[in-house]
């Protein structure tokens, strides 16, 4: 087979979506497999809210079936404008806002933007693609291990120590694949030195960028409060893109509509590289989705519904690997704050079952638990932490109510099964 570019000899494709494909594969071969590996929502269980699906409708009867502006747009730039104000209280105009089919193109457009070779990226592990979006882009990774006692994310110190030459800070929050937040103590902390930072640079050097990922920033529970940067310093704005969307909020990911927020300069050089790749969100979406944002009452009204259901799954299996903790199984799982994801620990490296077999490494666990338990769960292996990382991410987007006393009852089973 002939060489092909460095690029693409050395690119790895999505651990998740591999993984996801494989546990699909044995469940059309007839397999009961409890699938929470992937990020996404069963719409037969989450379906988008109907006003939405109307307005698509609605848009595609009335033809928008043409190409929208490069930018997105104006009508859904204005509406995510006074969407963002009314719900978040910060304010972009619309000439700061860039839309596109969901937030991939996005954030690989402002890697495309801000990174060049060699430069520096600093992110937190596990976390969601910023390995590869640093790969695409021949970025240097600067990788921090975050611990579960700072919710999994990166805090100041850890920053402080890599941040000299450093061109882009990656924060999620909610994040992918925790389900955990980032407190507005410790984001202030990283805005106060990302802004010393920059004032120490001179006219001519590279600033250094945030890019903060909200794609979840609506779906927190208990009291969990989200916070942004510009709304605990505006002098943040300056060095601030937002990636956001509807794609989890809405339980949209089909849809394909999301959009950066950030410095007009920025903005307009993601509109180029763009422009390229034809990444934009359909015409009759862009129609539908900037009338629906501005309906408030029909917007709170579905997320009061949605976000109770996601939150009662979350907690039910917390509180059921809690009780398996209590009965002295070597589990955990993080109490859920945000998203759709619950953190869980399988901490069986060592432990024997049958033929006095051993579970050698975090691989050999994944494999247990998938055949004994049936139950499908992702390792943070799979976002950037080291193979032995005893850690998962649980999805709840696609799981039934129902199901769930059962998959615990199998997880139990498989437990008594070790040794």
């Amino acid at each position: 087979m002939s060489k092909l570019s460095h690029l693409a000899e050395t690119l790895i494709g999505s651990e998740i979506v591999k993984l996801g494909n494989a546990i699909n594969e044995r469940i059309r071969n007839g397999e009961t497999i409890y699938n929470f590996t992937i990020g996404d929502f069963d719409p037969q269980v989450f379906p988008i809210p109907k006003e939405l699906e109307t307005l698509i409708i609605e848009s595609y009867q009335k033809h928008y079936t043409n190409y929208p502006a490069a930018e997105g747009i104006l009508e859904l730039r204005k509406a995510i404008s006074t969407f963002i104000h009314e719900w978040e209280g910060i304010h972009y105009d619309a000439q700061e806002i860039q839309v596109a089919s969901g937030g991939r193109p996005l954030i690989y457009a402002l890697f495309k933007v801000i990174v060049d070779k060699g430069d520096k990226v600093i992110y937190g592990v596990p976390s969601w693609n910023n390995n590869h979006y640093v790969h695409l882009t021949d970025g240097e990774h600067c990788l921090i291990d975050c611990l579960p006692e700072n919710n999994f994310m990166p805090t100041v110190a850890d920053i402080k120590k890599n941040i000299e030459g450093a061109t882009l800070i990656c924060l999620c929050t909610p994040q992918n694949p925790t389900g955990t937040t980032l407190s507005a103590n410790a984001l202030k902390e990283i805005c106060d030195l990302i802004i010393a930072e920059n004032n120490k640079r001179g006219a001519h050097e590279k600033k250094l960028y945030l890019m903060f990922d909200q794609m979840y920033w609506t779906l927190t529970y208990g009291d969990t409060v989200h916070a942004n940067p510009i709304s605990l310093d505006p002098a943040m704005k300056e060095y601030t893109i937002f990636i956001d969307g509807i794609s989890k909020v809405f339980a949209a990911t089909g849809v394909r509509v999301g959009w950066a927020m950030g410095p007009g300069n920025i903005i307009a050089k993601m509109k180029a590289v763009l422009s390229h790749l034809g990444a934009w969100a359909p015409m009759a979406e862009q129609k539908a989705v900037a009338q629906y944002l501005l309906q408030r009452e029909a917007i709170e009204q579905y997320l009061v519904h949605f976000k109770a259901e996601i939150e009662y799954r979350l907690q039910t299996i917390y509180n059921g690997l809690i009780a398996l903790k209590n009965k002295g199984y070597a589990v955990d799982a993080v109490v859920p704050q945000a998203a759709i994801y619950l953190t869980i620990k399988l901490d069986l490296v060592g432990k024997q079952y049958a033929n006095q077999q051993i579970l050698s490494t975090q691989a050999d666990v994944t494999s247990y638990i998938l055949g004994e338990a049936k139950l499908a769960v992702v390792p943070f292996s799979a976002f950037g932490a080291g193979a032995d990382n005893s850690w998962y991410r649980l999805s709840v987007g696609t799981s039934k109510k129902e199901e769930i006393p059962a998959m615990l009852a199998k997880l139990e089973e498989a437990l008594v099964k070790l040794s």
